[in-house]
């Protein structure tokens, strides 16, 4: 399916790109005939990766603002343009309540989680983009829109990423079209200790996998969605849905068993 979005020949950075979610969207956009250039910090998944898109990848960390240029620079010498950016990495640390949490920790996770994809987009911008547009797409979470227990210098960061990619699209535009896709839970190595618990019931019947997300932030890179920018597309199985029909049935039951004043 991904073969028909028109990007051959299109170069394209995918952080985060040797594994889950990052590694399928990569896997789809080369089969959409793009040039694929990945990242992550080992090595050897790098090059494992690199070689099984027929793409090129180059190890470091996102935090690291000298390896994002770097990796800028070399698709841009392989390639000669970069035309979509998808900023997949993230960090799920520090897990616990925000009372406990440390300073440090919290300003590394915004680094990863915020910081990073900026400065990602700023120098593809600066090298490509500024002179012949492309399209971004940030990975968020179902999480920004709500409230859990652990999560919350994750969701937090999520949220200033949600608010991030709508910013750049006013920012940029017309050049270049800046979108996010938000999943819900997915079956990747990230999110293991949620779904290694037990079935979670969703309304489409189970939870995500990577190649859910992946046709997703395809479809937002291509000419398909040539018309949308500033969009957060949330593919999530339904799980908004069913906390929002949770919520209601719980304020109706609430509402049966009161007793309502008298006029």
């Amino acid at each position: 399916m991904t073969s028909s979005y028109g990007l051959h020949g299109r170069g394209a950075l995918v952080t985060g790109g040797t594994r889950g979610i990052g590694h399928e969207v990569a896997r789809q956009l080369a089969e959409a005939g793009a040039l694929v250039c990945v990242t992550a910090r080992d090595r050897e998944d790098v090059r494992r990766a690199a070689a099984g898109l027929g793409g090129i990848g180059l190890a470091g960390s996102v935090a690291d603002p000298a390896h994002l240029r770097a990796l800028a620079d070399l698709a841009l010498r392989e390639f000669g343009r970069i035309d979509i950016v998808v900023n997949n990495a993230a960090t799920n640390q520090p897990y616990g309540p925000l009372m406990d949490v440390d300073p440090q920790a919290w300003r590394e996770a915004f680094t990863v989680n915020v910081e990073a994809p900026l400065r990602l987009v700023q120098e593809v911008w600066r090298g490509w983009m500024r002179e012949h547009g492309g399209a971004v797409v940030n990975i968020c979470t179902e999480g920004a829109g709500h409230v859990g227990p652990n999560v919350g210098a994750y969701g937090t960061g999520k949220a200033a990423l949600l608010h991030l990619t709508q910013q750049l699209a006013g920012e940029l535009a017309p050049k270049v079209r800046v979108n996010s896709v938000s999943p819900g839970l997915v079956r990747t190595e990230m999110a293991r200790f949620v779904w290694e618990q037990g079935p979670v019931e969703l309304p489409l019947g189970r939870i995500g996998e990577p190649e859910d997300i992946a046709r997703a932030v395809v479809w937002l890179a291509s000419d398909a969605a040539a018309w949308i920018t500033g969009a957060d597309l949330l593919v999530d199985g339904g799980t908004r849905v069913r906390a929002a029909h949770a919520g209601a049935y719980a304020v109706h039951d609430r509402l049966r068993s009161s007793t309502p004043p008298l006029p």
